[in-house]
């Protein structure tokens, strides 16, 4: 396929052919890496000798669908490909980054010189065919290449960067290796025929030929078959098949149960152990651990034995497969975090929708995790209201491939003004699948420290803990700068409740929430006080006035509060009596409910010259005490919502209304009392006479004695009281 091939390294060839006729080249390169590597050649610039600066370089590799690409670099800086504010670009950047202020895109032929031809990955071997001008016309990026004289070529290897909504291409990271492992120098004249690559190019782990990934629910099959292409030899003649694939590499996930169905024979028992070789290695191995199986783990096609393993978040990332009693016939089993929603009891998105937050609650410690769900170079979650002033955790990955997870302070808004703490952070843990940056750790509840800002960042789980996040393209440990700050930020925080595992954003105040506490307001505020203040103010006016109004004023309060009820249920999504105002609420709820089932239960007013039956009194007693139960509870309700309001939605949204309502309380407290100072007035003067006593009554029957005023044992037969009076009846004469 190609006239001519280069050992650049003992992982990576290029190939090339020479088409000077069309003014172009072919080149085929070939790496037995990864599919998450990628592979960079090109043409270094004439008038620098041998450097990487002002280099030509074609970068190609793999996406994460598996699909090939090849495109245009230029090399400006010893960095990764980095954004300036102004809109230009430095660094490792396709040539398409620099010229995106005149408008280019990354098709953009004029600048994007290289054209994808063919690209495959076999057993573990990554090889992508490209063509490029000799001679471009884009003089700023492209290094003219001269077909008849040596020119100094670089090449490199490393790790790809997937894209993310920063910078939408795939991008190489620093090869982080010495020279001729991971990048080098050659020179190279491309007209001149060679062939230094003997024999094909072959990977130590073809892991695209035999990958399995668990599932949930679906077991593996495993038997035993001829050793045909083993991938750690030596090994014995029969090794161990897992769906019907010799020795794959197993990928399983933290937190999903994992289940074997071994068919593999009775003198083949499965385990899953620490060790590489297996077989029984404790005996060699004294630190072996075994995480499942058993001498037990054994059965064939016709009585098969299951085997359960739950991989949690303490089992390392390799362990492997084995035979209990053989060495050698099983391989490696990849563990990996995918399975976050199974090793937390808890997650919730936070606002935008772009971090999952994950925790569980450990006895005096949390275990927290953050994912994001798109691309990014850092994540970073902050317990607080706003970034100013909240203690932030961020994880990244580094250039060479290790995760970092860290503790700040953050006082300010720019980078001196991210201090790095010292929290007692443990298994920590940050990876970057596929561009999404993971990360995890636990730490205590309450820091067993002091004299430190970190010392106040106690969790407490009974209380909301307002969480927010931001991303950005590039962190590193040390002093920060404007590279490291973010592009993408939540607008909002997350209120999340750790123990129950809600959450809710911090908005302005619902209209559902408003609606709430406006009816509660109208109910306890307006109506059912107004109905107690007719029943014992009104009753020196003639009529059945003050029982009209006081039976008409408490049903229609009763009305509004079931209403208002009804919306503070569908706002919580059910009832919940977890807050101080919703069991102070309920205690209203329940007495006011009380008063018309007590109302319509009342025993009859005793008839003149009767003495009043013990029901009675207790009947006037438990309805008086009833309502002022409820009329205390429910004003303090009142205030304990706002105070809950407060907590949600800032103390300045409710400062005002809390306010109103204090001036409101006291003037009907004043009302009430020259109400009251009027009421004795009159029972002074004698004008309400006995007209002014409280008692829940119809018209169909006189109940206007009212039993718990201090005079109502005054028997109206006693001829020795004044204003009685003896009345002596004599038949009438026909």
């Amino acid at each position: 396929m190609f006239a001519s091939c280069a050992q650049l390294s003992p992982r990576l060839r290029v190939r090339w052919t020479l088409r000077e006729a069309a003014n172009a080249i072919d080149v085929g390169l070939e790496a037995a890496v990864g599919s998450e590597y990628y592979m960079a050649f090109g043409w270094a610039d004439p008038a620098r000798n041998v450097s990487m600066i002002g280099a030509d370089v074609a970068v190609a590799g793999f996406t994460e669908e598996g699909l090939p690409f090849a495109d245009d670099y230029f090399v400006t800086k010893y960095s990764e490909c980095l954004l300036r504010g102004d809109g230009g670009a430095e660094g490792v950047c396709p040539d398409t980054f620099y010229d995106r202020r005149n408008g280019s895109t990354a098709g953009d032929a004029s600048v994007n010189n290289t054209r994808l031809v063919y690209g495959h990955r076999r057993d573990g071997v990554s090889f992508v065919r490209f063509s490029r001008p000799l001679a471009s016309p884009d003089k700023r990026y492209d290094v003219a290449v001269n077909a008849t004289r040596e020119m100094t070529v670089i090449w490199a290897i490393g790790l790809l960067r997937q894209p993310d909504l920063l910078r939408p291409y795939y991008l190489p990271l620093n090869h982080g290796a010495p020279a001729g492992t991971a990048y080098g120098f050659l020179t190279l004249n491309v007209s001149a025929a060679t062939n230094g690559c003997p024999g094909p190019l072959d990977a130590e782990d073809k892991e695209d030929q035999g990958r399995i990934t668990a599932e949930r629910q679906t077991p593996l099959v495993v038997t035993t078959g001829p050793a045909l292409h083993y991938p750690n030899p030596p090994n014995p003649e029969k090794v161990l098949y897992i769906n019907k694939k010799e020795a794959p590499l197993l990928k399983v996930e933290r937190g999903v149960p994992v289940t074997f169905s071994v068919e593999a024979g009775h003198d083949v028992p499965l385990y899953i152990t620490s060790d590489a070789v297996g077989g029984n290695a404790t005996a060699r191995n004294m630190s072996e651990i075994i995480y499942a199986g058993s001498p037990t783990a054994e059965g064939v096609p016709a009585t098969p034995t299951e085997l359960v393993w739950l991989p949690d978040r303490n089992t390392p990332d390799l362990v492997y497969y084995q035979s209990l009693y053989d060495p050698k016939m099983g391989w490696k089993i990849q563990v990996v975090d995918g399975g976050l929603s199974d090793m937390y009891n808890n997650s919730v998105l936070l606002d935008d929708q772009q971090v999952t937050f994950f925790w569980t609650l450990s006895g005096d410690s949390i275990n927290i995790a953050a994912r994001g769900e798109k691309k990014s170079g850092y994540i970073a979650i902050g317990f607080g209201g706003a970034m100013v002033n909240s203690y932030a955790y961020v994880g990244w990955v580094d250039s060479n491939g290790k995760g970092h997870v860290n503790s700040y302070w953050i006082d300010g808004k720019d980078g001196m003004s991210v201090h790095e703490t010292h929290e007692n952070l443990t298994y920590k843990r940050c990876r970057s699948e596929n561009g999404v940056i993971i990360f995890e750790f636990t730490r205590p509840l309450t820091p067993s420290c002091s004299g430190r800002v970190e010392c106040k960042n106690i969790i407490d789980p009974s209380t909301p803990l307002k969480v927010i996040w931001a991303m950005g393209s590039q962190w590193s440990s040390g002093r920060l700068s404007v590279k490291n700050m973010h592009s993408v930020t939540s607008n909002r925080p997350v209120r999340i409740l750790l123990l129950s595992g809600l959450a809710e954003a911090v908005e302005d105040l619902r209209p559902v929430l408003a609606v709430h506490g406006f009816m509660m307001f109208v109910a306890w505020g307006l109506l059912l006080p107004g109905g107690i203040v007719a029943a014992r103010y009104l009753k020196h006016v003639k009529g059945d006035l003050w029982f009209q109004a006081h039976t008409y004023l408490q049903y229609s309060g009763l009305a509004v509060m079931f209403m208002g009820v009804l919306f503070a249920v569908a706002e919580l999504r059910g009832f919940s009596f977890k807050s101080t105002h919703a069991k102070i609420g309920a205690i209203a709820f329940t007495f006011t409910c009380m008063q018309p089932v007590n109302a319509y239960l009342r025993p009859h007013q005793a008839e003149n010259g009767e003495i009043l039956s013990r029901n009675r009194i207790t009947w006037e007693y438990l309805h008086t005490y009833t309502g002022r139960t409820a009329l205390v509870a429910a004003v303090t309700a009142l205030f304990t919502g706002l105070q809950h309001l407060g907590h949600r939605y800032g103390s300045k949204t409710i400062k005002g209304l809390t306010c109103g309502l204090v001036v409101w309380v006291v003037s009907a407290v004043l009302v009430v009392a020259y109400l009251e100072y009027m009421k004795v007035k009159r029972r002074r003067d004698g004008v309400d006479g006995l007209m002014h006593k409280f008692v829940l009554g119809n018209t169909e029957e006189d109940d206007s004695v009212d039993l718990l005023q201090s005079d109502r044992f005054d028997s109206k037969m006693d001829s020795g009281s004044p204003g009685s009076m003896e009345v002596q009846l004599e038949p009438l004469k026909g």
